[in-house]
């Protein structure tokens, strides 16, 4: 067979780069159709996303036919901000016997980080890559989240990564005594003078100002993250905004001063792609939610209180379960539960780092 790895250049050639996932992810029952609207402009450049990163998309074919994608990124963003010369792979993707192909494609990839500086890379964390999921497979996530087949984890480990850090998701089922903890929760912060406003509330621009400068301050220690500009968050407020994000996402004030953010997506069931006969569980339409507290308004149960507002909202909207995401500092996630929240495992994700010098 001939592998061969090819730069896709033009719109009509990355958006076929962006539609391959339709064709990995066609024999699961239950997906999310491919993000075309998000990565497209990303990888055209036309995409706020875009600045301030080289993206180089990679395909690799075999005998002519595209079995594995994936695009190399160098992120100044993450280098200034860490002081670390490492490099991204995201939107990987790969048919099952894609294996030497996937061997290739990342032997591709890492040669032109390393052309550009970088002494190792990550793939699964990165310019709106998440990790890879390595359970659950069979079980529609938050439309963020990885979906990956099982079968990456060899492709992954046979490009010679190794896995680094690990990632938990949680989900919960909503239960009348859940509701009150909420609301008293809510009720005790703003008790204490916080005030939590959803940003649909906000003007726009003051809204991109404060939830980005609030959200930098927050993440800066959180692993692999790189720091978001305004035009970023904004585009996802409006982006999503069909779905509820405005209403679910807030801002807490202390006075006049931010002091927490909390983002959280609703996902729309309606825009999963169902094979014959499925249905989805109740369990399986969750929401992504990502919260942060500043320093000094720490430790008083502000965080708590964010994300009680939002579960409050999603039940309105008539949610049988919410979710959340946490990060570990090994290599593997645990089973513990969320402070307070008494939510049960969903699904545990990888991402994983291969250094040049190996």
């Amino acid at each position: 067979m001939a592998i061969t790895i090819d730069v896709p250049q033009g719109e009509a050639a990355l958006e076929e780069f962006v539609r391959f996932y339709d064709r990995v992810y066609s024999q699961h029952t239950a997906r999310w159709p491919a993000p075309v609207d998000l990565q497209l402009p990303i990888l055209t450049g036309d995409s706020p996303f875009a600045r301030d990163r080289r993206i180089r998309p990679l395909l690799a074919r075999e005998n002519g036919e595209i079995v594995a994608r994936a695009a190399a990124v160098v992120d100044q963003r993450y280098i200034r901000h860490w002081n670390e010369r490492l490099g991204h792979i995201v939107m990987f993707e790969a048919l099952p016997e894609a294996r030497e192909a996937t061997r290739a494609l990342m032997d591709a990839a890492c040669t032109w980080l390393a052309q550009q500086g970088s002494e190792a890379a990550r793939t699964g964390m990165g310019m709106l890559d998440f990790p890879y999921v390595i359970d659950a497979y069979d079980t529609l996530p938050p439309s963020l989240l990885r979906h990956n087949p099982p079968y990456y984890h060899v492709l992954i480990k046979q490009a010679a990564f190794e896995a680094e850090q690990g990632f938990v998701d949680y989900k919960i089922r909503v239960t009348p005594a859940l509701i009150e903890r909420w609301q008293r929760a809510l009720d005790a912060a703003q008790h204490v003078g916080y005030r939590i406003v959803p940003v649909k509330e906000i003007e726009p621009a003051r809204r991109n100002r404060e939830f980005t400068a609030t959200w930098n301050e927050t993440f800066r220690a959180h692993w692999g993250w790189s720091p978001f500009a305004e035009d970023e968050i904004g585009m996802f407020f409006d982006a999503f905004v069909e779905g509820g994000i405005q209403d679910t996402s807030v801002l807490a004030y202390e006075g006049d001063e931010p002091v927490g953010m909390l983002f959280v997506n609703p996902d729309d069931p309606h825009h999963a792609v169902l094979a014959p006969g499925r249905a989805l569980d109740p369990a399986e339409k969750l929401n992504v939610l990502g919260i942060g507290v500043r320093e000094r308004a720490r430790g008083r149960g502000l965080n708590y209180a964010m994300a009680a507002y939002a579960f409050l909202e999603l039940v309105r909207r008539g949610a049988a379960y919410v979710s959340y995401t946490l990060v570990l500092d090994d290599n593997w996630p645990s089973r513990r539960t969320g402070e307070g929240l008494g939510a049960y495992l969903c699904a545990n994700y990888l991402a994983y780092r291969r250094n040049f010098c190996r």
